[in-house]
């Protein structure tokens, strides 16, 4: 299983970027062919002491690396990509492993 972690830092304006996050950009997100899996946060997010803040977490589910770059690769996927910059302006990075199950 790959899932994609997306890190929001903290934007300009919460409201706009909340209000943009679930009007726009989920709807674009679900659309992505071959997803598995999505789920996000609510609220400013810890991330431990010495690193800055973040405003969200994006987390999305694939079944393998195949699936991954192929719904990434797709129109839908170019659209939610493209989509970041009208909303994130204090920045995203974007991290990707593979996880196995231990129970």
């Amino acid at each position: 299983m790959i899932k994609v972690t997306v890190v929001y830092g903290i934007p300009d304006d919460a409201e706009v970027f909340n209000r943009h996050y679930e009007a726009i950009h989920v709807p674009l997100v679900l659309k992505m062919p071959e997803l598995k899996g999505f789920e996000y946060s609510v609220g400013e997010v810890s991330r431990g002491e010495g690193t800055d803040p973040a405003h969200m977490l994006a987390v999305m589910t694939y079944s393998d690396i195949d699936s991954l770059t192929r719904s990434f690769g797709s129109p839908e996927g170019q659209a939610a990509i493209a989509d970041v910059a009208n909303f994130a302006s204090g920045g995203a990075s974007i991290h990707t492993a593979v996880f196995k199950t231990a129970l």
